[in-house]
């Protein structure tokens, strides 16, 4: 394990799209935006504001527009928003979104379940959605699912990941995401993907996502950055998930990676207060106890005042001592 020497990261959030979807209730459309605007401030290098998928099929990002036209954009971070589709496209782009996140699956199972179309058929929607993106200068990322492991295939045969990496990058795209979508990844597969990847596309922008299903998001994003990620999605208290893996948790908490990383050297550029006070926030606005675990026990070296008898207990320590020295005087 290496050292970060004040390496660079960029953090991306997701909780406010891909944290927010899963939850039972609407999060008032005014929490959103006074959440995304309060987070613009930390040192984000990205925020995934929201979802431009049909109302009807994810009712809990409805006002993704009043969502994207309010907030209070920051220099020098990008906006971005799930766009599915042309009509979805053609939304972001009323509302100037920064940048469209398109998603498939490299499984055909878990893309039917998920997407109710073949890979084939997300491809061919996606390219169209790829050439509006393009026409109008806006970059386009693509988050490929399912790169570490199907819930239902099992393994994803790596080559099988590298031929849609390669079909997108010759459309032209900016970005890939790695998502461990179900949390089935491991270290050693991480850094062989990821280190793959980056060798055969050097010139796009490779960012990892990872959910802890398995308890393992932490070591498999260290697993990432040594591989040479530089880019990593996370998501606010932990919140979010996948209606289609059974058990899957949510996705790696920001706030306990972004303190991981900087106990580790790593420059994130991120105010971990900030990101503490803005997952109190977040647990309030969903109403249920968060995953992350900073929040429960702060800094690494958070003080503590000890016990309230702790002047008793030093005085009988030294009561000890002095009876030792007693003791052996007279003897």
């Amino acid at each position: 394990m290496n050292l970060g020497n004040n390496q660079r990261l960029y953090i991306n959030e997701v909780a406010t799209r891909d944290g927010f979807q899963m939850e039972g209730h609407f999060i008032p459309t005014d929490d959103k935006i006074a959440l995304i605007d309060q987070l613009g401030t930390l040192g984000y290098a990205k925020i995934e504001v929201t979802s431009f998928t049909s109302p009807k099929a994810i009712p809990a990002l409805r006002d993704g527009e009043e969502v994207m036209a309010r907030i209070a954009r920051q220099p020098g971070v990008v906006y971005t928003a799930l766009v599915p589709n042309l009509r979805g496209a053609e939304r972001a782009l009323d509302v100037r979104i920064d940048e469209f996140n398109v998603v498939m699956s490299t499984s055909e199972t878990h893309n039917l379940a998920n997407l109710r179309m073949t890979r084939e058929q997300s491809f061919a929607q996606l390219a169209e959605v790829i050439g509006l993106a393009r026409g109008a200068n806006v970059p386009v990322n693509v988050s490929l699912s399912c790169v570490f492991g199907c819930p239902t295939e099992g393994e994803v045969p790596q080559e099988t990941v590298m031929g849609w990496i390669d079909r997108f990058a010759a459309l032209g795209v900016k970005g890939i995401s790695l998502c461990d979508t179900t949390g089935m990844a491991y270290p050693t597969q991480v850094q062989t993907l990821c280190g793959a990847a980056m060798a055969r596309h050097p010139g796009l922008e490779f960012t990892a996502h990872f959910h802890n299903t398995r308890a393992m998001g932490l070591v498999n994003t260290v697993a990432a950055v040594e591989a040479g990620i530089r880019r990593i999605d996370m998501s606010l208290g932990g919140i979010g998930g996948c209606p289609y893996a059974p058990g899957a948790t949510g996705n790696v908490a920001t706030e306990d990676v972004v303190h991981m990383l900087q106990c580790m050297g790593y420059d994130t550029g991120m105010d971990l207060d900030g990101l503490l006070a803005a997952a109190a926030q977040v647990g309030r606005l969903v109403q249920h106890d968060l995953p992350s675990q900073l929040p429960r026990a702060g800094h690494r070296l958070t003080r503590h005042q000890p016990p309230a008898d702790f002047p008793e207990i030093v005085a009988r320590a030294a009561a000890r001592d002095a009876k030792r020295d007693t003791t052996e005087t007279l003897s």
